[in-house]
C-alpha cells in the first residue's frame, strides 16, 4: 500500500535507537527525507546508513530551551519544509516515588513533555505551510497508575492531554496532532528490566521475559518496527479523518476505556 508520503519531510527526535530509529527508518523506506535528532551523533549516523533517503542529523540535547527551534531551522536549511513530526524522545525514570528527587521529575518533563511542546510550536507554522501532522509518543503508563512508574506515568498523560490540546488548535490551522501509547516495546531498556527479573527469580531471559509479558496480561512484547507502522499510518492520507486520536498499540495491556 503506498501510504502517499515519498518526498515528504519528517523530524524524528529521539531517532538515535529502539523506537525511534524504527520510526526513522520506516518513514524514509516509504520515501520521507529524514530530519534524526538525539544527543549522540555516532549513533545517529548509524540510523543514517540504513535511511534510503536523504538524511540530516542534529545532535542536540532537547532539554535545552532553544534546541527545538534549531532542529526546525536545521530542517528548513536542508530540506525547505517541513511535513511531520513525530515527538519521541524522552526517557524517565523509573523506582519508588519517595526515591525520586525533585532533579528526576525537572528531567522527565524537560526531555519528554517540554522538549515536545517546544518542538510543536517551532515546526507549528511550517507544518500549518504544508497542513503536515504531528504524532506523539506517550505510553500506556499515562493510563493507569503505577507506584514504581509517577514520572512517566505523569508525563505520558500530560503528553496525552498537549496532544489534544494541540488537535483542537490543529483543526482550525490544518495540523493534524495524534498520538500512540506504546505498550511494553522490547527496546535496550526494557531487556535491562528482563535481565533484572532474571536476575532476580534465578531464571534465563526468555523465562524471564515470559513472567513480565504474563505479569501485564500480553501475550508478547512488542517490536520497535510495530510502533512505526502506526506512526506511518498516521502520518499518511489513510489517516485523514485521524484528530487527536490517542492508538494503543500494546497487545491489549490496557484493559481501560
Amino acid at each position: 500500500m503506498d501510504l502517499g508520503l515519498k518526498d515528504k519531510v519528517a523530524i524524528v527526535t529521539g531517532a538515535s535507537r529502539g523506537i525511534g530509529a524504527a520510526i526513522a527508518e520506516t518513514l524514509s523506506a516509504e520515501g520521507m527525507c529524514v530530519v534524526l535528532v538525539a544527543r549522540s551523533e555516532n549513533d545517529l549516523h548509524l540510523v543514517a546508513s540504513r535511511c534510503p533517503t536523504k538524511t540530516c542529523v542534529v545532535a542536540i540535547d532537547l532539554r535545552d530551551a532553544n534546541a527545538a527551534q534549531k532542529v526546525v531551522d536545521a530542517a528548513i536549511t536542508t530540506f525547505g519544509n517541513i511535513d511531520l513530526l513525530v515527538n519521541n524522545a524522552g526517557a524517565t525514570k523509573r523506582d519508588d516515588f519517595f526515591a525520586l528527587t525533585d532533579d528526576d521529575w525537572h528531567d522527565g518533563f524537560a526531555l519528554k513533555f517540554h522538549a515536545a511542546m517546544r518542538c510543536s510550536r517551532a515546526a507549528w507554522q511550517h507544518l500549518q505551510t504544508r497542513q503536515g501532522a504531528i504524532i506523539n509518543i506517550a505510553g500506556v503508563g499515562g493510563r493507569t497508575g503505577n507506584a514504581d512508574f509517577t514520572i512517566g506515568g505523569s508525563v505520558n498523560a500530560s503528553l496525552m492531554y498537549l496532544t489534544k490540546a494541540l488537535a483542537d488548535r490543529g483543526s482550525k490551522d490544518g495540523i493534524r496532532v495524534n498520538a500512540i501509547n506504546p505498550g511494553s516495546i522490547a527496546t535496550e531498556r526494557l531487556q535491562s528490566r528482563i535481565q533484572a527479573t532474571a536476575n532476580e527469580k534465578n531464571i534465563n531471559l526468555d523465562d524471564a521475559a515470559k513472567v513480565m509479558a504474563n505479569k501485564l496480561g500480553v501475550a508478547r512484547f512488542g517490536n520497535p518496527e510495530e510502533i512505526a507502522k502506526a506512526v506511518a499510518f498516521l502520518a499518511s492520507s489513510a489517516a485523514a479523518y485521524c484528530q487527536g486520536a490517542i492508538l494503543d498499540v500494546d497487545g491489549g495491556q490496557t484493559k481501560s476505556f
